[in-house]
């Protein structure tokens, strides 16, 4: 098409992506979303449609790329759920540490700021939040925890989960997220070796 600026939408939602995470959504302006993503607000409506369409898009994009790498460290989980549990933590940690993403977690930082957010971004992370904690769920259930007492696990393993990101965004370095790791990690094996 002549006259149309061609533009690779993933690496303009990575941008949007990370200029959101780093600022929020409240403080991302229009303009930081321009100078982020290199495309004018024209473009970015008729790409991403408003502000809200594009949050949701990028926190969609966030989940997706996470989740998968959550799913891959969980998958002995049944068989050898301590250490599925390390590496589901691991992935967390690697992304903390990561330096070409800005600290903390896009959702654990939207549901913080979620009673001033617009309802479907609510809705949003809500949603992420539930599907972290099945993801673990499922995985949890099996020879070493049935269903009910795999729940009560997994909503716990979450809870640690977003406190890391938030600790991170608070400047928590990374020995003291990995004690936090490793104390879980030893709550988890009382919990696994005192079942009956």
């Amino acid at each position: 098409m002549a006259g149309k600026k061609q533009f690779d939408v993933h690496v303009a939602l990575d941008a949007a992506m990370v200029q959101f995470w780093r600022a929020g959504y409240t403080d991302t302006s229009l303009d930081d979303l321009s100078r982020a993503t290199g495309l004018n607000r024209s473009s970015l409506y008729s790409s991403f449609g408003d502000k809200e369409s594009l949050y949701l898009r990028c926190l969609d994009r966030y989940t997706a790329r996470y989740g998968a790498r959550y799913d891959r460290a969980l998958a002995p989980a049944p068989e050898e759920p301590l250490r599925a549990v390390r590496a589901f933590f691991d992935v967390t940690l690697g992304r903390i540490a990561d330096p070409d993403v800005p600290t903390g977690c896009l959702v654990a930082q939207t549901a913080m700021a979620a009673s001033v957010l617009g309802p479907a971004i609510a809705a949003r992370v809500v949603e992420a939040l539930e599907s972290q904690r099945a993801r673990l769920r499922t995985a949890l259930t099996g020879p070493e925890l049935a269903e009910a007492a795999a729940d009560d696990v997994a909503v716990y393993i979450a809870a640690v989960n977003q406190s890391l990101a938030v600790l991170s965004r608070a400047g928590a370095g990374r020995e003291q997220l990995r004690t936090v790791v490793d104390v879980t990690l030893s709550g988890l094996s009382h919990t696994l070796h005192d079942r009956p």
